[in-house]
């Protein structure tokens, strides 16, 4: 089994996961790809997701409804923070014995490597797949690792800024994301506190 990991916060999901999510499971022929959001990112323990775990799957569940290949994974969800992609790795190992994983990231990963957990153990449990979305980030980089290419300038924190500043967020998220980011009242700014 070929089954591609996409771990990030998803905060919310949009269609920018869903084009690269899309372009991984064709270009590297994966029998399943699965969506992980983090409990809290270690490299993030200062900026937790605004919206909570309950909410961030839920929105997942929204955008992958009746999308063959994609799977939302809550494995990171159910341990303690913070989340550490090695973990996660030999969950996926022990659920699913045999199984080639590829690991999907942005480039803008790659100069942190260095800061990850047991990032050599990692490298020889995973196929590392770099997602080429941004201009500025050095193609050297890239060059150990099988990339996908894709310009994409679209973030999570865009369209919390957008749902915040009372915008349309419509072509940016699955319409029944944006439903339930409404629904919800999520990005909203704080309610001043007296």
């Amino acid at each position: 089994m070929r089954l591609g990991l996409f771990g990030g916060t998803f905060d919310p999901v949009h269609h920018g996961h869903l084009v690269l999510a899309r372009d991984a499971l064709e270009q590297l022929a994966l029998d399943r790809l699965l969506f992980i959001p983090a409990a809290v990112s270690p490299h993030r323990v200062d900026e937790p997701p605004r919206a909570t775990s309950a909410q961030r799957v839920a929105m997942l569940r929204c955008a992958l409804e009746g999308e063959p290949g994609f799977e939302v994974d809550e494995c990171e969800l159910r341990r303690p923070s913070p989340s550490y992609t090695f973990d996660t790795v030999q969950e996926m190992l022990a659920r699913h014995p045999g199984a080639r994983l590829y690991l999907l990231l942005g480039a803008d990963q790659l100069p942190k490597f260095g800061a990850w957990h047991r990032f050599e153990e990692l490298r020889s449990l995973v196929t590392f797949v770099v997602f080429h979305r941004a201009a500025g980030v050095e193609e050297h980089l890239s060059a150990a690792y099988p990339t996908l290419r894709r310009r994409l300038d679209l973030s999570a924190t865009e369209v919390r800024q957008r749902v915040a500043s009372k915008r349309a967020v419509r072509y940016l998220v699955p319409e029944a994301v944006a439903a339930y980011i409404h629904s919800q009242h999520l990005y909203l700014p704080e309610a001043p506190t007296s």
